[in-house]
């Protein structure tokens, strides 16, 4: 499988902040201006608080929210037209005592929910939504206060290069991975399917967070879950498992009918 060259060349920085949504104001604009220069447009940040309340109207929590982030390869010189708003409501989870587990799941599902079933595009990009505690840390390279209209932290311009030989060899390996699973998959019964394609979803997961924590945003294990979900491969894992459900729990109609057939027997025995 040919590996997109458009999809890696992406992960290059940028020369300045996305211009569409981000601005300089006038006294900033002599000499080089770093990140922090940077002003969020005024229609974005309404938009995007727009959005959060009603992500938060949904959400259906008595908890306090703190604040709303803005975050992600947007908030940064990575951004390409493959990025999104990651808009993040903050709260604090402490204030839920022993119910925290019980929150955190109701929050994943409530944002996975909310997520799937809107399609709301700023400026052409996708919104993502998610309920991150106050204490949690951001890896993201930039992070914005949407309540403060100010920068949490302001991403800096790395000298950052890409092997792209390694780079394409530790994508090719996950794209192995995955099509290996996939196979073995349609060989399991419905519970050992599902198991099997949850494991590796978690597996990639870590292989991330493991990158990120490490090296940030432009680690090689990072850059590697980015290339999947741009190219389709993760959706792929999703797809299956739910494809696969389905085609086991159906029932095509000469099945059905010898089913019946054969309960109509039984009963008259």
């Amino acid at each position: 499988m040919a590996l997109s060259k458009k999809i890696i060349n992406s992960f290059y920085l940028q020369d300045e902040l996305n211009p569409d949504v981000w601005y300089l104001p006038k006294e900033k604009y002599m000499g080089d201006p770093e990140a922090q220069d940077y002003k969020l447009k005024p229609e974005i940040k309404e938009r995007l608080l727009k959005v959060a309340e009603v992500f938060i109207d949904y959400l259906d929590t008595d908890l306090f929210i703190h604040d709303v982030y803005f975050l992600g390869s947007l908030v940064g010189y990575n951004w390409s037209e493959y990025s999104d708003f990651d808009i993040h409501v903050i709260v604090d989870l402490d204030d839920v005592g022993e119910d925290r587990e019980l929150y955190e799941e109701l929050f994943r599902l409530k944002k996975s929910m909310f997520n799937a079933s809107h399609n709301i595009l700023i400026k052409g990009f996708e919104t993502e939504l998610y309920v991150q505690d106050i204490n949690e840390k951001n890896e993201s390279q930039g992070v914005y206060s949407l309540f403060e209209d100010k920068w949490i932290k302001s991403p800096e311009k790395e000298n950052f290069k890409i092997d792209e030989k390694k780079l394409k060899e530790k994508i090719q390996q996950w794209i192995n991975i995955i099509d290996g699973v996939l196979e073995n998959a349609q060989d399991e019964d419905l519970e050992g399917a599902i198991k099997l394609v949850k494991k590796y979803r978690e597996k990639l997961r870590k292989y991330r967070t493991c990158g990120l924590q490490k090296e940030g945003e432009y680690s090689y294990e990072n850059l590697v879950f980015k290339y999947l979900r741009r190219n389709g491969y993760i959706g792929k894992l999703e797809n299956f498992k739910n494809e696969f459900v389905d085609k086991k729990l159906s029932m095509n109609e000469e099945k059905l009918t010898k089913y019946k057939n054969t309960y109509y027997r039984y009963i008259y025995i």
